[in-house]
């Protein structure tokens, strides 16, 4: 991003630190500036004053740690969001929306300019999922977040292919010595109980130091499951090969979880995302550890044990997906992605919270959780709701240094699985973000009537 709300030059790095751009300047009238001056503690009372009219309140805490908050003003509503209008391929002319999962969005400056990234998890025609197999990964570019959105131009790299696929397991034919764009362990295999198996998921697309990167995963019915990376050898349309630390298998070492059909020690570490620094580049991981990467970016650097990210984890800790990190305000989030479950208290009344599965504990929405720190590593504070409905994505600004996050509505259970809602479900969707400033340090998808200029 390269310009604020009122279009001066803005490096990008400046809005994620929050480098003297959020505040609003205020005039005060002419008496009021020749009044005689206050004691301190006045005008630190004043300070917190003007503070709390400029950024929105953060949320009351819920008790015990671990509920869920489901009030109204954390949905993505018409007010607040909007699903993108990308560009359609073919197979999603009858549906009239792009069916997607785990729904990436970001802004980069390219050569001066804003350029708008989206890629997600997509399914093939005749697949009501993404699996047991789909056929790669898809990218959108637009110069406004409104659009209009295009599938990027891939016809000069695979004449009379389909146009914005960038990468996929039917491209292991390109493989040549020293050059692997599609290892064996990411080909498509067959049994007899799935037929075709291996899907692409939860692609996330980057620019660091000029070059193109993509980070995404194999899902679970690959041959191995877990988080690969792609450098570009061109511009955003690529031609993207794998990077050497993937030749062999996903990035980590294996770990237990997944399905029971997943075959022994090929389950890793899911979810992959990139998180960059000025020159430095980390691997963020499902199973909440990171690695940083080598300065070539081949692969992450070796260790006997990743690091894991210091938290305040829920007790007990439920499955948690889709680990993201951004910097802002000169404070790190880590994002995750939890099931809030819905269950009935003994007076009737419904609890909703962050736990594991149990008996008559009813899968209700998939939220997006955040917990902040003074550093990467953390320690993180305990986490809040961000957003009801909008698990498994990422937050980004925009090229005028707006906040916003995406969301996709899972269709698999709860409230989006409903047959009335289904067609509302999996698209790629976006929400503006607000923040609450210095003080509160939380970020919400944009409430209702907080009466305060947004900030953020």
């Amino acid at each position: 991003m390269t310009s604020s709300e009122n279009g001066s030059p803005l490096d990008r790095r400046s809005l994620l630190a929050g480098v003297g751009t959020l505040g609003v300047a205020v005039a005060l009238p002419a008496a009021s500036a020749q009044a005689a001056p206050r004691p301190a503690s006045a005008q630190a009372a004043a300070a917190d004053v003007a503070s709390s009219r400029r950024y929105p309140p953060n949320r009351p805490g819920l008790e015990p740690y671990g509920l869920a908050d489901t009030h109204k003003d954390l949905w993505p509503r018409k007010d607040n969001s909007f699903v993108l209008p990308l560009e359609l391929r073919p197979r999603d002319k009858e549906r009239g929306t792009v069916w997607m999962r785990d729904t990436y969005v970001n802004c980069f400056t390219v050569q001066g300019r804003p350029l708008y990234v989206a890629t997600g998890t997509t399914r093939v025609p005749g697949l009501e999922a993404a699996g047991p197999w789909n056929d790669g990964i898809f990218v959108w570019v637009a110069r406004s977040l409104r659009g209009p959105w295009s599938l990027v131009d891939t016809t000069g790299i695979r004449p009379g292919a389909e146009k914005g696929k960038v990468w996929s397991p039917e491209f292991a034919g390109e493989n040549r010595p020293g050059r692997t764009v599609v290892a064996a362990w990411q080909e498509y295999w067959h049994d007899d109980r799935f037929g075709k198996r291996g899907q692409a998921w939860a692609p996330e697309l980057h620019y660091f130091r000029g070059t193109w990167y993509i980070v995404a995963c194999m899902g679970d019915h690959s041959r191995k499951v877990g988080s690969f990376m792609l450098v570009s050898e061109g511009g955003i349309e690529g031609p993207y090969r794998l990077v050497e630390g993937n030749r062999e298998k996903p990035f980590g070492d294996p770990v237990a979880g997944g399905p029971d059909f997943i075959e022994p020690g090929a389950y890793h570490h899911i979810d992959g995302s990139l998180y960059t620094e000025r020159d430095d580049a980390w691997l963020v991981l499902h199973n909440h550890e990171y690695a940083k990467f080598r300065d070539d970016m081949e692969d992450i650097v070796p260790t006997t044990k990743l690091p894991r990210f210091q938290q305040q984890p829920y007790s007990p800790e439920p499955y948690l997906e889709g680990a993201y990190v951004l910097k802002h305000g000169g404070k790190y989030y880590l994002l995750h992605a939890a099931w809030n479950r819905a269950s009935l208290r003994p007076d009737g009344s419904t609890r909703y919270a962050y736990d594991p599965p149990g008996q008559g504990r009813v899968q209700y929405q998939y939220d997006a959780v955040v917990a902040v720190a003074d550093r990467f590593e953390g320690p993180y504070s305990k986490r809040w709701t961000a957003g009801v409905g909008a698990g498994h994505n990422n937050f980004f600004v925009d090229g005028k240094g707006r906040l916003w996050a995406t969301f996709f509505r899972n269709p698999a259970f709860g409230h989006w699985s409903d047959p009335s809602r289904i067609d509302e479900a999996a698209v790629p969707g976006v929400v503006r973000v607000e923040w609450t400033g210095p003080k509160g340090n939380r970020l919400y998808v944009k409430r209702r009537n907080q009466g305060r200029p947004h900030q953020g």
